[in-house]
């Protein structure tokens, strides 16, 4: 049986979140079988594992609809995307398409860093849900990354194909992260991490307004971030103590989370939320908003609160300054990180593909 995954998400420089899904799964994949990898730009081999590839057109291009003729020529039995976008004219072999979330269907800004033709498309697509059901159902399998979506998938009624959940994971923590944070029985710092866009659904203007509530504790703010946006959040709550790293590798990144008091994010939607299992796996408490998504990641390890109560963010921080408290939520987030790891959900996907590939032909 021959596998091809769609490889061509991935950043060149630095994972974001469907970039480090791409990577993660074909890395744990290729060790249970082989595999081939789909990129579209050589660069992209910095991030991929050193496995046989082959470079077809890139997912944006006018050819995209047509990109299966490419494809046909390595003859695959099966081709497994991260995306559900990926075109399907005249394939000669099966398909599985990835929705990680239904996010813009209910807040329609497109990521910022796309073309602006592209921009335009990714409203015009997310005004409906038949384009959804259009591309999802010309595939032979739907996977997504969480029962959440899936049940919204469920609700929406956007496929008659199966839908099966491949989880997300974090990477494995180095020895250093690992070191700093596992021995730890009580909040050494006073610093709170945020993870993540800067896109209006992620709300941090709540998490903002919640570290001025907290004159001993500062939020990093790991992620780029443009000039505008820093200034406005610095002008939100001046009294707050406000970190911005714009931009960060991942080792820089686990060395401030290993050191942290707790991770926070306070968005209003979600696919799934990798940091989240990220600060978990090194016992790091997580306080988050309380929607289904994190719900189900977080499970009894989480701290919860109304997105949009900064006092509620507040109140946890606190929380976890009581004698014992930090100490009991690191231990149970370790304990709720072991039910996320890149080989458990590529031992999955391979089960997928496998029933995937007994289907006919298209």
């Amino acid at each position: 049986m021959k596998i091809v995954i769609d490889c061509r998400y991935t950043r060149f420089d630095q994972h974001d979140g469907i970039s480090r899904y791409t990577a993660g799964l074909v890395t744990a994949l290729a060790r249970l079988h082989p595999v081939t990898m789909l990129i579209s730009d050589p660069r992209q081999l910095a991030l991929l594992p050193a496995l046989p590839w082959q470079r077809v057109s890139a997912p944006t291009s006018i050819r995209e609809p047509f990109v299966a003729w490419q494809v046909n020529r390595l003859h695959p039995d099966v081709v497994f995307s991260p995306m559900q976008t990926m075109g399907s004219w005249g394939r000669r072999y099966r398909l599985l398409l990835t929705v990680h979330d239904l996010i813009y269907y209910r807040n329609r800004t497109p990521p910022r860093n796309l073309p602006a033709a592209i921009r335009l498309l990714w409203r015009l697509y997310h005004l409906s849900w038949w384009p959804q059901r259009l591309l999802l159902n010309r595939a032979d399998g739907i996977v997504t990354v969480s029962e959440t979506t899936r049940a919204l998938i469920g609700q929406h009624r956007l496929t008659d194909r199966p839908v099966t959940v491949v989880s997300n994971a974090a990477n494995a923590v180095t020895d250093a992260a690992a070191a700093a944070a596992l021995g730890r029985r009580a909040p050494e710092t006073g610093r709170l991490v945020y993870m993540g866009s800067f896109m209006p659904y992620k709300n941090v203007d709540t998490l903002v307004r919640a570290v001025a509530q907290l004159p001993e504790h500062e939020l990093h703010l790991m992620s780029r971030i443009a000039p505008a946006e820093r200034a406005r959040l610095e002008a939100i709550a001046p009294a707050g103590r406000l970190v911005f790293h714009d931009g960060v590798t991942d080792d820089e990144y686990l060395e401030v989370l290993a050191s942290a008091t707790a991770l926070v994010t306070a968005s209003r939607d979600e696919g799934f939320g990798i940091p989240l299992v990220e600060a978990m796996s090194l016992g790091i408490p997580v306080i988050v908003s309380d929607i289904p998504i994190f719900r189900e990641i977080g499970g009894a390890a989480a701290l919860y609160a109304r997105p949009d109560r900064a006092t509620d963010f507040a109140a946890c921080v606190r929380r976890l300054g009581q004698p014992g408290e930090w100490a009991r939520v690191a231990e149970r987030s370790l304990g709720e990180a072991e039910r996320f790891t890149w080989e458990a959900s590529a031992e999955r996907l391979l089960r997928v593909v496998q029933e995937t590939a007994l289907r006919s032909k298209p």
